[in-house]
């Protein structure tokens, strides 16, 4: 049987931390920041947990052994 492959667009949005959670990028953090106030800039640019259904879905893309 075939090894399950990673899903290459995921392996490049999300990493497993050591205690096994998943975490993405913040949303709004790429470009435009002179429209941005400071305080949601900092806030934006912290990681974020993927958590409930969707966490599901991202250790079936990350493959079988990572987020455990």
């Amino acid at each position: 049987m075939p090894k399950q492959k990673t899903n290459s667009s995921a392996k490049k949005r999300m990493r497993v931390t050591g205690s096994g959670k998943i975490m993405r990028e913040g949303v709004n953090n790429q470009h435009k920041f002179e429209g941005k106030s400071s305080a949601r800039k900092r806030r934006v640019s912290t990681d974020q947990e993927i958590t409930g259904g969707d966490r599901a879905m991202a250790r079936k893309l990350l493959g079988k052994l990572k987020g455990r």
